[in-house]
């Protein structure tokens, strides 16, 4: 099955061609019928103008003959042939039981049709005999008998051939075809130069929209005429401006509000340091207070680590978003690195690493202690023992998984884990953390060019990164 063409040029210069194929050849089709016609037409009336002329000469008495009237002779019948025979015409003319024959035709080749309706009129009809077209015209003669045309029994036939017509109709036909095929390449080239100068403005239309999609939105587009296409030009301008000035508005309330975000972040430090002193006193404190006191100043104690860690991952990422994070890379014994990540945080009991004492990578290692803390600490917090944190050299990086066998994460929030501040379930809405520290993971390694991806084990769930080779 051959396929249909889908593009608008295509489309175009097919229906123009189509369009151009159709007119032609209707126009060819009447042109040739109507030369026929008067081919035919003209035709006839010379041959039924020299039968008529010639058969109203005899001056022989046919018919019912009158007293001293001799009836006609074959001489006679002759010289009637004589007089309508012409080159390569044939003649028959017939008058009781006498023929006369001039040409190779004889009584058997004219038409029973004809020869019945020859009685009464003048008649013609066209026949191809031993593949030729003759005009066969077929006549009785008529006397005048007291004012009254009176049938004498005379008939004259004579097949005029139509070779001629034949041959200027058949060049008639291939000079149509010829100037057909003119008129559709003609078509088709205009077809191709018409469809060109209208799909201009559209492929400069599609271009400069890439552009806007490609962030150019300052690209503009001339507007030439007043059709449709420079009406749709002007809208595109005029949409384009107006994307541009929104996106322009966004960006500054962007920029903003990181710099909002980023300022707060910085101003909580100072009462936050103040905090977390006061809050070391009553953490010796509470050990000596009542129970109900007691319980307060842990829930204190709670809420300030929490707030804390809040403020740091907030400056965390708006550092990202300013673009001012950067690497520091050097040789990183990975080993080493996770092992000395979890005994800062006290978690070397609860987490196993599966790592070559020998493996050495070349990474930023303060962001590389984010990535793997965040990962394990969202197990330990979210999942379930045994929690197992591997390392191992690939083809082309290095690869770091971090499993857990807890209930694992909800389908439908598997796409979401990396956005900020999700939090999945429910039962997480006041759960410890930030909800920023995987979201801060995925920047840290997006920063070094690797990637980091999700998905459920039975049980549990497991996390994988990959750096690739710097």
């Amino acid at each position: 099955m051959i396929p249909l063409p889908t593009g608008l040029r295509a489309r175009l210069v097919i229906t123009f061609t189509l369009v151009a194929v159709t007119a032609s050849t209707l126009v060819a089709t009447i042109g040739f019928e109507l030369a026929k016609t008067a081919l035919v037409t003209r035709a006839e009336s010379t041959s039924l103008d020299l039968v008529t002329r010639e058969l109203s000469s005899i001056s022989f008495p046919v018919g019912r003959l009158r007293p001293g009237e001799a009836p006609p002779t074959t001489k006679d019948l002759d010289r009637v042939a004589a007089t309508l025979n012409g080159p390569g015409r044939s003649v028959l003319i017939e008058y009781g039981n006498m023929i006369s024959a001039r040409g190779p035709m004889a009584m058997s080749d004219v038409p029973n049709e004809l020869y019945g309706r020859a009685k009464q009129s003048l008649v013609t009809q066209r026949k191809i005999i031993r593949d030729q077209l003759w005009l066969i015209v077929g006549t009785e003669v008529y006397r005048d008998t007291d004012g009254a045309p009176e049938p004498t029994g005379l008939r004259a036939f004579v097949f005029f051939p139509m070779r001629d017509d034949v041959r200027q109709l058949g060049t008639l036909r291939t000079t149509l075809a010829q100037a057909g095929a003119a008129i559709v390449l003609i078509a088709l080239v205009v077809a191709l130069l018409s469809a060109r100068q209208v799909l201009l403005p559209v492929r400069r239309l599609s271009a400069a929209a890439q552009a806007l999609g490609q962030g150019r939105l300052d690209t503009r587009l001339p507007v030439h005429g007043q059709d449709e296409l420079a009406d749709l030009t002007a809208r595109f301008n005029d949409a384009a401006a107006a994307l541009e000035l929104s996106v322009s508005e966004l960006r500054s309330l962007e920029a903003i509000s990181r710099r909002f975000v980023a300022d707060v972040s910085h101003e909580l430090r100072t009462p936050l340091t103040a905090m977390t002193a006061v809050a070391d006193v009553l953490s010796e404190e509470a050990g000596r207070l009542p129970k109900a006191p007691a319980e307060a100043v842990r829930l204190v104690l709670r809420e300030i680590e929490r707030l804390r860690e809040l403020v740091e991952h907030l400056i965390e990422i708006s550092r990202f978003d300013a673009g001012t994070a950067t690497l520091n890379v050097e040789p990183v014994n990975v080993a080493d690195a996770i092992a000395d990540c979890l005994e800062v945080r006290g978690w070397s009991d609860q987490v196993q690493v599966k790592a070559s004492q020998g493996l050495t990578v070349n990474l930023d290692p303060r962001r590389f202690d984010v990535i793997v803390a965040n990962l394990a600490g969202n197990a330990l917090k979210h999942g379930l023992p045994p929690i197992t944190v591997s390392a191992r050299a690939t083809e082309n990086g290095l690869e770091v998984k971090v499993r857990d066998h807890g209930k694992g994460i909800p389908g439908e929030a598997l796409a979401h884990v990396f956005d900020r501040f999700f939090k999945a379930g429910s039962g997480r809405a006041r759960s410890q953390g930030s909800g920023l520290g995987l979201a801060i993971a995925r920047a840290n390694v997006q920063l070094h060019g690797g990637t980091i991806s999700v998905r459920p084990q039975h049980p549990g769930t497991l996390f994988t990164v990959w750096f690739p080779h710097s």
